[in-house]
């Protein structure tokens, strides 16, 4: 339980850019390098912390550790990625308002922005790459392409679009690995 909620910490608070590219780390971290989670269990907890209201880092925290410790798992985890996460914020937005007229920092604030941009296509890829290496290539391939373009030509919102996946993925079924 403590090395759990240490990655959690360590994880949620290290990583920059918002959800995904901490979802990305903690795949790494939970599914890649310790194996506590499947890949497919690991992506249901994703789709259903995308859909839930409010912040999805922490429902994705209280998911994935909640399949792994359940209800203790969860709250150390919850707790593990928002408070620390949140002393940070106080502490940056004052040091923010004293160098906001700053170049230099405004120019420092522009690049962690386009690491961010980075992180997140990364956590894009590793979540549709291990559909890519089976018989359900095709399917990934136009469920990714439909919604990034619902989204950007369409202005549809992240639930409408979360919708149509799942009705596409219940009536396009995937062919079964061998």
């Amino acid at each position: 339980m403590r090395r759990l909620s240490l990655i959690y910490t360590r994880v949620s608070n290290l990583t920059f850019g918002g959800g995904d590219p901490t979802m990305a780390a903690l795949q790494t971290e939970l599914v890649a390098r310790h194996g506590w989670l499947t890949p497919e269990k690991y992506g249901l907890v994703y789709a259903l912390a995308r859909i839930t209201p409010g912040t999805n880092i922490l429902a994705f925290c209280a998911g994935t550790a909640w399949e792994l410790k359940g209800w203790p798992g969860a709250i150390l985890a919850v707790l593990g990625a928002s408070v620390p996460s949140a002393v940070a914020v106080v502490l940056l937005t004052a040091g923010y308002q004293a160098f906001q007229h700053n170049a230099r920092a405004m120019a420092a604030i522009a690049g962690t922005l386009a690491a961010a941009v980075g992180m997140m296509a990364v956590s894009a890829w590793q979540l549709v790459r291990p559909h890519l290496r089976r018989r359900r290539a095709l399917r990934a391939i136009v469920l990714v392409a439909a919604s990034a373009y619902l989204a950007y030509a369409w202005h549809m919102p992240p639930i409408e679009i979360l919708g149509l996946a799942a009705l596409a993925g219940f009536f396009w079924r995937a062919p079964e690995t061998a």
